[in-house]
């Protein structure tokens, strides 16, 4: 399970390095291999291999009337290796469809990540808190 965030940095040939914590599992789990797609929230979904095949079949199966979803999710998906030093070189077109530019955040969420630019995540935790927090429906079997 991945969690917590981490500030990242791109480097002008548009690479990140993943946080020690999460190269380790990374490397015993997929042995580096991952997934990057886009996310309709506007940032990037980021998968450990094994986890994105699966996903990847449940996103093929889904109805005609998710075409664009389908669309976005696997036509965009590129896979990528960790590097020697644990990072992951992020294609220009991702780059430009997650508006990265050099400050990121990698977000853990379970079984993958959400890479986001430092400035859109702040603006949509910021418009999500001013929203207020979900319906009690949804958070009726949580407690904090």
């Amino acid at each position: 399970m991945f969690q917590g965030s981490n500030a990242l940095t791109l480097d002008a040939k548009g690479r990140v390095s993943f946080p020690t914590r999460h190269r380790d599992a990374l490397m015993a789990q997929a042995e580096g291999r991952l997934t990057l797609t886009r996310h309709p929230d506007g940032c990037l979904l980021v998968y450990p291999r094994p986890v994105w095949e699966i996903k990847r079949a449940q996103i093929a199966a889904f109805p005609m009337q998710a075409r664009a979803l389908q669309r976005l999710l696997l036509g965009n998906a590129q896979d990528v290796e960790l590097d020697g030093s644990g990072r992951i070189l992020i294609a220009p077109e991702l780059r430009s469809a997650a508006s990265l530019t050099r400050e990121a955040m990698l977000m853990g969420m379970g079984e993958h990540f959400e890479l986001w630019d430092a400035e859109t995540l702040a603006r949509v935790e910021q418009a999500a808190l001013a929203q207020g927090l979900p319906s009690p429906e949804v958070l009726n079997q949580f407690s904090f």
